[in-house]
């Protein structure tokens, strides 16, 4: 098994670009509440990805965007300790 990182992490989505469906990747080293929410490019919030307390481990979620627009997203982790950022491409 992979050795987790020592501070959260959130990883670029796969495919990238994607259409309609991609895939968000994160490991958390201890037990805490995560949230990820999509953005469009104007900073506003268009979905919430994951939002609850989770387990220390990795963790790959499904994001289908089938009824987005083709554009670049933005999708934000915020746990107790950190907060980042990475950019998604849909291509319709």
């Amino acid at each position: 098994m992979a050795q987790l990182p020592k501070d959260p992490t959130l990883y670029q989505n796969y495919p990238n670009p994607f259409n309609p469906i991609t895939i968000v990747k994160y490991s958390l080293p201890v037990e805490q509440f995560v949230s990820i929410k999509l953005y469009n490019s104007l900073g506003q919030e268009i979905s919430t990805i994951v939002e609850g307390v989770k387990q220390e481990g990795f963790y790959q979620e499904s994001f289908n965007a089938s009824k987005l627009p083709s554009g670049i997203y933005f999708y934000k982790m915020i746990t107790g300790t950190t907060i980042q950022t990475q950019k998604m491409i849909l291509q319709k």
